[in-house]
């Protein structure tokens, strides 16, 4: 058996394998309540040979949607919703079914991708956004509020009650996400956060917020079920965050009783040059995180799409577990196949075992 379709445990919660389906925006909600294409899209993710699925980004307030597509769990016709798809999983998938928790901040009020990607204007329904400081994502973009400690309490409690309706809804795990330039990211990087209050300065201030979130959710939610986080390793551009202030908030999330930590990074300023083309190149992040947190568990993130490749991270013990995105957009069989290519059980579901690549001709002959 590969390393990486070997089990792992992470907290409560026993993995088959290390492959995990990264959350992935789908910008296909309506009013924050999942639809049929979210039906389809985690029904078959959650028959992918995954160890683990992660729904998107959802936001824990209305005012922390990125877009007015995106998911949310602050009412109770939302998790109504995920409930019934997680009911309806279950009866053909027992893969674990996670949920990312998040809050845009200054990047809020704005369009999907698809629909131009910008900021809504007020014949669109545009919002109040929020975040560490009054300063824009873009220039032309909304400029935030500055939170006041009111803000903070009512972003904290929407966690918590987010992280509730989780939990009934009957996700596996919950994922904190405080990266890609998101409000945790937004108080946490030196080059969004000019705060001179307590919440900014030095890092042990700019991370005072997002690790009074930390807690609340990991009070919040059961110590029966997984939590993890994740978190940028960089900003990408210089004045940034700073790798050893990484592996801090890394440490204390660990020590807080999170049971994994997931690098990636950018997305929090605009004029970032991100090297999206190299194959790893966020690899360096969950190396260093995972060599300062030795006991965590660290999951890697970021143009892993060969198998080998994904293979040799986990056995060298530069990260724990692997996490892919686009890959399994183009190819929802990619763990069936990277086991395969790995030598081990294909393990389709029975309705698709005739499909299996052992019954195609010439199958296991050279050339």
């Amino acid at each position: 058996m590969s390393l990486l379709f070997s089990p792992r445990a992470v907290g409560p919660l026993t993995l088959k394998n290390r492959v995990v389906i990264a959350p992935m925006c789908q910008y296909s909600a309506i009013d924050g309540v999942p639809q049929p294409w979210h039906v389809q899209h985690l029904g078959k993710l959650a028959i992918s040979g995954a160890g683990l699925v992660i729904v998107e980004a959802t936001g824990v307030e209305a005012a922390g949607r990125i877009t007015p597509d995106d998911t949310g769990l602050w009412n109770d016709a939302q998790e109504a919703a995920f409930a019934q798809i997680i009911t309806d999983i279950r009866t053909y998938s027992d893969t674990p079914i996670g949920v990312q928790l998040g809050h845009a901040g200054r990047k809020a009020s704005t369009s999907a991708p698809w629909k131009g990607g910008r900021a809504l204007g007020a014949d669109e329904g545009a919002w109040e956004t929020f975040s560490a400081s009054a300063e824009p994502f873009k220039d032309d973009w909304h400029t935030p509020t500055a939170m006041s400690q009111a803000d903070m309490d009512r972003v904290v409690s929407a966690f918590e009650d987010a992280a509730r309706r989780a939990d009934r809804a009957g996700f596996d795990l919950v994922e904190l996400h405080a990266a890609h330039g998101y409000l945790l990211t937004q108080f946490l990087s030196p080059l969004s956060n000019h705060r001179t209050d307590d919440f900014g300065g030095g890092f042990e201030s700019r991370a005072r917020f997002p690790l009074r979130v930390a807690q609340a959710l990991r009070d919040a939610w059961p110590r029966t079920k997984a939590l993890g986080v994740r978190f940028n390793g960089s900003d990408w551009v210089e004045g940034g965050i700073a790798l050893d202030e990484v592996t801090a908030f890394g440490q204390a999330l660990h020590d807080m009783g999170y049971d994994y930590l997931h690098l990636t990074s950018g997305g929090n300023v605009a004029r970032a040059d991100i090297p999206g083309a190299e194959p790893g190149y966020q690899l360096q992040f969950a190396q260093a995180v995972k060599a300062a947190t030795p006991d965590a568990n660290v999951m890697a993130v970021g143009m892993i799409f060969d198998p080998q490749q994904a293979e040799d991270i986990v056995a060298s013990g530069q990260a724990d577990l692997i996490a892919i995105a686009r890959a399994a957009l183009d190819d929802p069989n990619w763990a069936h196949h990277a086991a395969v290519a790995l030598g081990d059980e294909e393990g389709l579901p029975p309705q698709y075992e005739r499909a299996g690549k052992k019954y195609w001709p010439g199958y296991g002959k050279a050339g």
